[in-house]
């Protein structure tokens, strides 16, 4: 019996170590087999397709619409470069989509989207054709409406009509805005784009729709249309006169034409040997020109110092008044709302050099920018600011404007009267 139950015990033993064994080899195998499993999901880390080709779920593979290994490689990118943007989506449909674009209609669609959002009122991207448009009018002869004009945040205004022009009898005013020309408001019309626009041959007619707003550059307003007769008009750049009882001389410059600098000087000379002993500048209604004649119109009254800065993307660059200038006798200038850029320029350099002993009139407008066109490889070109004017003393004249030292917002006749007296005074000593 004794023997007997050493026998079932030693039996019962033996089945428990075996069950441990079995036990063992279980957990050993299942550990085996996670590692193994891991090491094949490190290998094939990254290659969904073939993942997917198993018939794995998108959600194990990692495989979505938007994300793929090599949107990952870039992802930093795209939060940062517009290009990379465009590039992403562009590889999406070269690689993915059954359909495709047309190359220069989707070209025409992206530029032009990328000018109207960009922060510069004045960028334009011009097509091919309308590039072409623009400069073969610009090589053809001048013909106008009778209108001067001058832009705000991008956009053409009248600043001057003069008179017995075909603007004037059909209504135009100055502080109107250009809304289309020849039923084109496709676009916002430009300064340089409405006068190339009317660069045509004498005689023909133009069709222009107006924006009359209720105060001076403000949004909104009335619209009206003209049919306007383009012809040559012989209006004087510059207009000087004589007062022989105050002994002032004065002298209105309209625009910075190429030879604007050579006129005033005449007309400076010309007075001073009238007898002339103070002057009064008249930049109003001025809407700028050549920088180089605004800093030649600074020097004929400016000893020396500086004219002008100009901030551009490689640093700030002076320019001086050439050390020439043809009188030093008492000066008054007249600035507006409407003098602009290279004309707030001159206004600037006289009032903060001392030259000019007063500014009679309005803060100007605010146009210390300039702009470039420059063509591209594939056809048109893009307008954007390249440099922005400073003040002699480094303040800024875009978006601020320059004050005068004498506020008057009174109508133009008593302004330039007013100037007048104030420029016999200073000559008299009184």
């Amino acid at each position: 019996m004794a023997s007997q139950g050493n026998n079932n015990r030693a039996v019962a033993r033996t089945r428990k170590m075996r069950a441990r064994n079995f036990r063992f080899i279980r957990i050993f195998t299942a550990i085996i087999a996670l590692i193994i499993a891991f090491c094949l999901g490190f290998a094939l880390r990254g290659h969904t397709h073939f993942l997917a080709s198993l018939g794995l779920p998108s959600s194990i593979t990692g495989i979505t619409q938007t994300a793929t290994s090599d949107n990952n490689a870039t992802s930093e990118d795209v939060f940062h470069s517009l290009s990379a943007r465009v590039k992403e989506v562009d590889k999406l449909i070269a690689e993915d989509s059954l359909d495709t674009y047309e190359l220069d209609p989707a070209t025409d669609a992206v530029l032009t989207a990328i000018a109207e959002a960009s922060n510069d009122p004045f960028m334009r991207y011009y097509s091919n054709e309308r590039y072409t448009e623009l400069l073969t009018q610009q090589d053809e002869g001048y013909a106008g409406i009778g209108v001067l004009f001058s832009e705000h945040d991008g956009q053409a205004y009248a600043v001057d009509v003069f008179e017995g022009s075909d603007a004037q009898e059909k209504g135009v005013q100055a502080g109107d805005f250009v809304v289309s020309v020849d039923v084109d408001s496709s676009q916002t019309w430009s300064r340089a784009e409405v006068t190339a626009k009317l660069a045509q041959a004498a005689g023909s007619e133009v069709v222009i729709t107006w924006r009359r707003p209720e105060k001076p550059l403000a949004e909104g307003g009335e619209e009206f249309t003209t049919t306007l007769m383009c012809q040559e008009y012989d209006e004087a750049n510059i207009t000087k006169k004589y007062d022989k009882d105050s002994k002032v001389g004065y002298i209105k410059i309209r625009q910075l034409t190429e030879n604007a600098a050579a006129l005033t000087k005449k007309a400076v000379e010309d007075l001073a040997d009238s007898g002339a002993t103070s002057y009064v500048l008249d930049l109003r209604d001025n809407p700028g020109g050549y920088l180089s004649q605004a800093v030649d119109v600074a020097s004929l009254f400016m000893k020396s110092g500086t004219v002008v800065e100009v901030q551009t993307n490689n640093g700030i660059s002076a320019k001086n008044a050439s050390g020439q200038p043809v009188t030093d006798a008492p000066l008054v200038v007249l600035i507006n709302q409407n003098t602009a850029a290279g004309a707030e320029v001159i206004a600037a350099a006289l009032k903060e050099s001392q030259r000019a002993s007063a500014l009679v009139g309005s803060t100007t407008l605010g146009k210390g920018s300039v702009q470039v066109v420059s063509q591209l490889s594939f056809g048109g070109a893009l307008r954007y600011t390249a440099a922005y004017y400073l003040t002699p003393e480094g303040h800024a004249i875009d978006q601020v404007g320059v004050t005068p030292t004498k506020p008057l917002d009174a109508d133009k006749d008593k302004q330039k009267s007013y100037a007048i007296e104030l420029a016999a005074s200073l000559a008299s000593g009184d």
